[in-house]
């Protein structure tokens, strides 16, 4: 590969055609290569364990082609004039403006949840779904199940992502509105997701006995290659449509409490979680769905569906702050903020199925927190 000049993200691409700087967040940086939290920056002996492996196949070490990492709130670099117009051809953008280092969606979506801090997590739902579990220290074991990060700040996060998430769903959901149309009663999406939506609601605790598998695509966590979405049931099942949703819900949701299930066996411990993505913003649905599967509390804020946005405009508000990234958000963003009280795992009132069938993810300790609302 003697032609490899360096290697980067998608964000960091886009970051380096806009200022000619090659560097990260140490968020986004920990998805190339490990990150030693204690530094900061790469792991130093992994690094070495890898040139010795590659031996001279690389035009030069690794560390010299990876971005350079920085902390969340260090001013990366400034808009060139090439960046200027690539953004705005007709030159009314002028460059010289600070732009804070590139994060990706799992990092950005940590800060737009309040969950940088040692045993807070969070939980993004969309076409595909994870989990961000902010460690207190490191896991005792090797887990095909997790991938390790770490937040903008460099604190070290078990990840649980799985490739299936909303998509299964929403075809369903699809074919509902195109049947209204047919029917000459048409509906929009977003009708037909919150009427579906709350009629999961009056399904049975088991969905009359209906299973849904939403493996549209390969599921490493399930060990499977390819995809192949099913939906089963019994010649005695109790095939209605609030049963037939609850089903589509709980398995959205199935594949990630096998990997949440593994971080219940290191002993891993939350104060609070939190929920976004466009599957939360059915206020009170999915949460409860999500509560069920994992047996954890969980709390969705009034900004669900612009977890990704929201948080790196947050991560640019922190550019040269002198408070960490933690302090921050808790006491300049979200110090205002009114916040729902986590749906708890241990509720009848909330949780779609019983308490005694409900296993519960985590040893949890349950505190009011504030998670949500616009930046002062």
């Amino acid at each position: 590969m003697p032609q490899l000049d360096f290697v980067t993200t998608l964000a960091a691409d886009v970051h380096w055609k806009l200022t000619g700087t090659r560097v990260l967040v140490v968020g986004d940086a920990s998805g190339m290569f490990p990150i030693d939290s204690a530094t900061g920056g790469y792991d130093e002996r992994m690094l070495q364990a890898y040139d010795a492996l590659v031996a001279d196949r690389l035009p030069a070490p690794l560390s010299s082609l990876l971005p350079a990492v920085l902390p969340a709130g260090a001013a990366a670099s400034a808009l060139t004039a090439d960046g200027a117009l690539l953004l705005d051809p007709t030159g009314a953008t002028r460059p010289a403006s600070l732009l804070c280092p590139s994060e990706g969606d799992a990092g950005t979506c940590t800060v737009a949840t309040n969950s940088v801090a040692p045993r807070t997590g969070n939980v993004s739902a969309g076409t595909s779904i994870y989990t961000l579990v902010v460690l207190e220290r490191p896991l005792a074991g090797v887990h095909h199940e997790l991938d390790l990060v770490t937040t903008p700040a460099g604190d070290a996060v078990a990840m649980v992502h799985c490739n299936n998430g909303a998509s299964e769903r929403a075809a369903w959901a699809g074919m509902y509105t195109r049947f209204s149309t047919v029917a000459g009663q048409p509906v929009s999406d977003d009708a037909a997701f919150e009427a579906l939506f709350r009629k999961a609601l009056a399904g049975e605790a088991d969905a009359g006995g209906l299973l849904a598998y939403n493996h549209l695509a390969g599921e490493p966590i399930a060990g499977l290659a390819e995809g192949r979405p099913l939906f089963v049931r019994t010649p005695d099942s109790t095939f209605t449509l609030a049963d037939f949703m609850r089903a589509q819900l709980y398995g959205v949701f199935g594949t990630l409490a096998l990997g949440m299930q593994v971080l219940t066996a290191e002993g891993v411990e939350l104060d609070r979680m939190f929920a976004h993505g466009g599957m939360f913003r059915t206020a009170g649905v999915a949460q409860r769905f999500f509560v069920s599967a994992l047996g954890a509390p969980v709390a969705v804020g009034e900004l669900a569906s612009e977890g990704g946005a929201y948080g790196i405009a947050v991560l640019a508000s922190y550019l040269g702050r002198s408070e960490s990234l933690g302090e921050y958000l808790e006491d300049s963003v979200f110090a205002a903020a009114s916040s729902p009280p986590p749906t708890p795992s241990t509720s009848p009132a909330s949780s779609p199925i019983s308490t005694a069938t409900a296993r519960p993810a985590f040893r949890l300790k349950c505190r009011p927190a504030a998670v949500t609302g616009n930046p002062r």
